[in-house]
């Protein structure tokens, strides 16, 4: 029998194959591009907003996206093809590799030091030779500026941004305060807009209610 996620690759199989959902057969990398961003965004809702119920179901919602990518590229020529049992296969040898301490007997001296070295490890295997390297430009502006930040303090690379608008230079240097002090500037900002969301409504309950 098989397991629930056994089945999820069947049911996927099933509506990308002829005779399937039109509509699931017409879609592409590029064309799902955008449901990716969206369902990620709406995983980290939940987390955000503590539904675990909401979470479970986002989650799926997040894997649904994964499962579909790799059905399309099993239709890719022999060449480029990979399915998602390629994709689970090259992720267990990723972790089993970056994580020698798990494995293979090594010695860490806590979570900072396993963290370092995941890094280090990525850097050599991708022959990334720029602390920035691998920083994905497409992310909000702020969570790709405190990454930047703090790949630039981890590497002893201390410089200025930049000269450029006063609203950037003013929120960049927001970015390096909250970076300095541990804080996630893209979660406070998330944080605050929730409140200020929240203080809205009331306002307008209040203005209907007289």
């Amino acid at each position: 029998m098989s397991s629930p996620l056994e089945r999820a690759v069947e049911v996927m199989d099933q509506l990308r194959s002829p005779g399937g959902c039109p509509w699931d057969a017409a879609q592409t990398h590029r064309s799902l591009a955008q449901y990716l961003v969206e369902e990620t965004y709406e995983v980290l809702e939940a987390i955000e907003t503590d539904d675990l119920m909401l979470l479970r179901e986002e989650l799926g919602d997040l894997l649904l996206q994964v499962l579909f990518h790799a059905r399309i590229a099993e239709e890719l020529p022999s060449a480029e093809k990979f399915s998602i049992h390629d994709v689970a296969a090259d992720l267990i040898d990723k972790l089993v590799r970056r994580h020698p301490h798990v494995f293979a007997g090594a010695e860490v001296s806590g979570a900072i030091a396993v963290n370092e070295r995941w890094e280090l490890q990525k850097a050599e295997e991708k022959g990334r030779d720029s602390a920035v390297d691998g920083v994905p430009i497409a992310q909000p502006a702020l969570a790709l500026s405190a990454k930047l930040v703090a790949r630039a303090s981890r590497a002893g690379v201390d410089v200025e941004s930049a000269p450029g608008d006063d609203i950037g230079e003013r929120l960049f240097a927001v970015v390096r305060d909250a970076v300095a002090t541990g804080v996630d500037p893209e979660g406070a900002l998330r944080l605050t807009a929730r409140r200020y969301r929240r203080a809205i409504r009331a306002a307008e309950h209040r203005k209907r209610d007289g």
